[in-house]
């Protein structure tokens, strides 16, 4: 429920902030924690150097992917992904501190120790493992999580009843490459994108393209 900033600088990466609740919601929509450190993808070079500045690492991976559509996997395209990533005991910490998976452990998810931050929190969780979409045939904007572990949307969805913004989803479906999501009814989409986004601007906490979709559909959207 903070804002972005006058948090300081968090002296550890484990620490309850607005940055390390950006960066761990990043790592956990589409990330991982291993024994040799921790790792986390995005779309977004300016996304990836500010997850490296939080981390401080400057082991940074650039790539061309070719990605499939997690509703249709027949369909697929090409887009950036660069790669953070974080040697060293971190990924132990952060599985014994977080509850994220690691090796055959399947973790639980303890995200409640960064919920003083939900809103950086549930930020990077969208721009993790979120989806957003312009309906052009209803005029609305479709916001859904997908993920691989049923158990991260349900961590997700609690963080969403807890919120400070009204965002009521429905039902966990599997997808058809095996994963699972779940949508977010389509008039929430207008508060919750300004809600996720509250703040951003001065901290750097976001990426670029992902909030620009979102506000774009928002603004196509017949609300």
């Amino acid at each position: 429920m903070s804002p972005d900033t006058d948090a300081g600088t968090p002296a550890d990466l484990l620490e309850s902030h607005p940055e390390t609740a950006y960066f761990w919601g990043r790592v956990v929509g589409d990330g991982e924690a291993t024994e040799r450190g921790v790792s986390v993808r995005a779309t977004d070079e300016t996304a990836a150097d500010r997850l490296a500045a939080i981390a401080g690492s400057d082991d940074v991976d650039h790539r061309v992917d070719e990605r499939e559509y997690a509703h249709d996997t027949s369909i697929t395209r090409r887009e950036d992904s660069y790669t953070v990533r974080l040697e060293g005991p971190i990924g132990d910490r952060a599985a014994a501190a977080l509850g994220l998976p690691i090796g055959d452990d399947p973790g639980g998810y303890r995200l409640d120790a960064l919920a003083e931050y939900d809103r950086q929190l549930l930020r990077g969780l969208l721009e993790g493992c979120g989806t957003v979409c312009f309906k052009s045939s209803e005029g609305t904007v479709g916001v859904s999580f997908v993920h691989d572990d049923r158990a991260a949307l349900e961590s997700i969805q609690g963080l969403l009843d807890a919120a400070d913004v009204d965002a009521p989803y429905g039902e966990l479906s599997e997808t058809s490459s095996g994963g699972y999501w779940f949508g977010l009814d389509d008039a929430a989409a207008p508060a919750l994108g300004e809600w996720l986004y509250a703040g951003s601007d001065s901290s750097g906490l976001f990426a670029p393209s992902r909030r620009r979709k979102l506000r774009r559909s928002v603004e196509e959207a017949e609300y």
